[in-house]
């Protein structure tokens, strides 16, 4: 099939995944078509609000700073995430069902109470990730080296980005935060 013929299917096909550049995630990365790599980190969120007036003057000075320094293309991206209270509603059972001080046992009662709240109203995480796409491993590891130290000095704590992440980042902006494990029917 020529190059063509292939652009064309492509371009018509009913498939999301088939005319998004994307051929592989692998380590972490989105690998594209054209072999470049989209690597990045994410960002552990931090309130700085909920600290003194100049710490919170020393992180945006800080981050102010280092996007300065950041020389290369690169985007900010923060997305939702539903929450996966099961586990901590887990532990809290266990916790009642040991603890015998009825004061306890009702404080215990009112955090599951407040977790199942939670469940109904469909809460969310914000992450927040910084991307950036090269070619070059060797670049890609310096440069995230480079931005978790940036990151660091602002007091903010990240880790690279995992192929989940990458997944999530990716069923977020093409099937409008539905994840997927099947083909995407365009109509």
């Amino acid at each position: 099939m020529s190059n063509s013929s292939k652009k064309t299917q492509k371009n018509n096909s009913k498939y999301t995944e088939d005319w998004v550049p994307v051929r592989d995630i692998v380590n972490g990365m989105i690998i594209l078509d054209n072999k470049q790599k989209v690597a990045g980190l994410k960002i552990k969120p931090k309130n700085i609000f909920i600290l003194d007036q100049n710490s919170q003057d020393r992180c945006i000075m800080g981050l102010k700073n280092f996007y300065n320094t950041i020389d290369f293309e690169f985007w900010l991206i923060s997305t939702d995430r539903p929450v996966d209270m099961s586990s901590y509603l887990a532990k809290l059972q266990i916790l009642y069902n040991d603890v015998q001080n009825q004061a306890i046992r009702k404080l215990i009662s009112q955090d599951i109470q407040k977790a199942n709240s939670f469940l109904e109203n469909d809460v969310t995480d914000t992450e927040f990730y910084i991307l950036f796409k090269d070619v070059d491993d060797s670049l890609i590891q310096k440069k995230l080296r480079n931005l978790i130290t940036g990151l660091a000095n602002c007091g903010l704590e990240s880790e690279i980005t995992s192929n989940s992440d990458m997944r999530v980042l990716l069923d977020s902006f093409l099937n409008g935060k539905a994840s997927t494990d099947f083909r995407t029917v365009i109509s």
